[in-house]
């Protein structure tokens, strides 16, 4: 089956509306030659004469009556489609958005993106999904509107990706642990007990291998999958935790954070999404909003703001 002309369709609005060859021809800047090719092309296409002489002047057929009211709002919808959106009124804005994020995100910057939307568009709710894994599925699928973390290796080559901040690990105990007593070398810190964050369930990552160059093993005593918890057991017991440091800016009292003693390569967390976004005003202030919250200035971009 042959796809129909739409442009027809304009040709169809014209005649209908003028009732003319004629009067059809002057409203698109055609010939009346033309007009009259195009009406022979619809009545063959649709199967009907549309137009039939009436005397001097064109009658509609009964098809073309039932067509009448159609057609106008029909092109209108197609010109909407197909033009720029219109400007984004964040006061009527009802929707809600789908965000993945990284252990720890909520806790730091969920309040100043909730403040922020609850000002600005307070009728945008927001659901936030741990980021269990790297798989940029729910991405593609639509069923996560923005991610936030690490970009993986997996990532597909399509997303766009805007970072976020750039962060680094410390150390962090309760006060008053044995290892905030002195100088912390890497030999003290190696042989205290750890509480060490693995969603994989691997013991060893950077910090073991820079522990490793020197001939050291941290002592990993316990394994959990998340900072927010590994903070939690620090605070309660001995256990010493090694976080980025951006999440030991909501530590409670009794706690304390250091540098680590050993040169750990820093870490860059991005937001991601999928390029069906890009355009979409409401995304378009999310990821403003999510850019601003970290504590970064925001300026989108017209390509999506994808990194180089």
């Amino acid at each position: 089956m042959s796809t129909p002309d739409l442009n027809l369709l304009i040709t169809l609005n014209a005649l209908l509306a003028e009732g003319s060859v004629a009067g059809a021809a002057r409203r698109l800047g055609l010939s009346p030659s033309a007009m009259s090719r195009a009406l022979a092309r619809l009545r063959a296409t649709m199967g009907d004469p549309l137009l039939v002489r009436a005397g001097r002047g064109l009658v509609p057929t009964p098809r073309a009556l039932a067509l009448r009211g159609r057609i106008g709002p029909l092109l209108g919808e197609a010109e909407a489609a197909l033009t720029p959106a219109r400007e984004l009124d964040l006061s009527a804005l009802e929707r809600t958005f789908t965000l993945r994020t990284s252990d720890g995100f909520v806790e730091n910057f969920g309040p100043r993106l909730l403040e922020r939307a609850a000002r600005e568009a307070p009728g945008a709710r927001f659901r936030f999904a741990l980021k269990a894994d790297k798989d940029s599925a729910p991405l593609r699928d639509g069923s996560v509107d923005l991610d936030t973390g690490v970009v993986g290796a997996s990532a597909g080559p399509e997303l766009r990706v805007r970072m976020l901040f750039r962060d680094r690990f410390v150390g962090v105990a309760r006060a008053g642990h044995p290892l905030l007593d002195g100088e912390i070398s890497a030999e003290r810190y190696a042989a205290a007990r750890h509480v060490c964050m693995s969603r994989s369930g691997q013991e060893r990552g950077p910090i073991d291998a820079a522990l490793k160059a020197l001939g050291l093993r941290r002592n990993v005593a316990t394994l959990v999958g998340g900072f927010t918890a590994a903070l939690a057991l620090a605070r309660a017991t001995d256990l010493v935790a090694s976080v980025p440091e951006r999440h030991t800016g909501f530590l409670r009292d009794g706690m304390q954070s250091f540098p680590l003693p050993v040169a750990v390569p820093g870490i860059v967390i991005s937001m991601i999404w999928h390029p069906r976004h890009d355009a979409d005003p409401a995304h378009r202030w999310l990821r403003g909003c999510v850019k601003v919250a970290c504590g970064e200035e925001w300026e989108e971009t017209g390509d999506g703001g994808a990194e180089e």
